[in-house]
C-alpha cells in the first residue's frame, strides 16, 4: 500500500515557525520528487515548494521564498517544509505529493501543478492567528 502521510501541522502565531514533516510508505521516496501544496478554503490547490529526487534542486512560490525551506531525508524516507515568518494568509490545508523521477534531473521553470503529481497525502491545517 502506497502512501504519503503528512503530519506538524496546527496552530501557530504570526511571525512564529511550524515544521511539517511527510512520511511514504509503501515506495522509496529516494526515487520521486516530491512537492507541498496548500489549499485554503474557497480557493484552488497552489504549488509551494518542491524539490528533485537527483541532486536536492527547489523550487518555491514567490510567496512563500526566503520563508519556507523543503528538504527530504531519504534515510528516512521522509520530506520537511520548515515553515517561518509565517503570515495569517499561510492559513490552509497542506498536501505532500510525489512523482517517480527516477534517472530524470527535474528542474521546474514555471508554478508547479496538481496535475505533475500523482501520490498524495490526505493533506494537514495549519492555521496561523494570534
Amino acid at each position: 500500500q502506497v502512501s504519503l502521510v503528512e503530519s506538524g501541522g496546527g496552530l501557530v502565531q504570526p511571525g512564529g515557525s511550524l515544521r511539517l514533516s511527510c512520511e511514504a510508505s509503501g515506495f522509496t521516496l529516494d526515487y520521486y520528487t516530491i512537492g507541498w501544496f496548500r489549499q485554503a478554503p474557497g480557493k484552488e490547490r497552489e504549488g509551494v515548494a518542491c524539490i528533485s529526487s537527483s541532486d536536492g534542486w527547489s523550487w518555491y512560490a514567490e510567496i512563500v521564498k526566503g520563508r519556507f525551506t523543503i528538504s527530504r531525508d531519504n534515510g528516512k524516507n521522509t520530506a520537511h517544509l520548515e515553515m517561518n515568518s509565517v503570515k495569517p494568509e499561510d492559513t490552509a490545508v497542506y498536501y505532500c505529493a510525489a512523482f517517480q523521477s527516477t534517472g530524470r534531473t527535474m528542474r521546474f521553470f514555471r508554478p508547479i501543478e496538481v496535475r505533475d503529481f500523482h501520490f498524495w497525502g490526505q493533506g494537514i491545517q495549519v492555521n496561523v492567528s494570534a
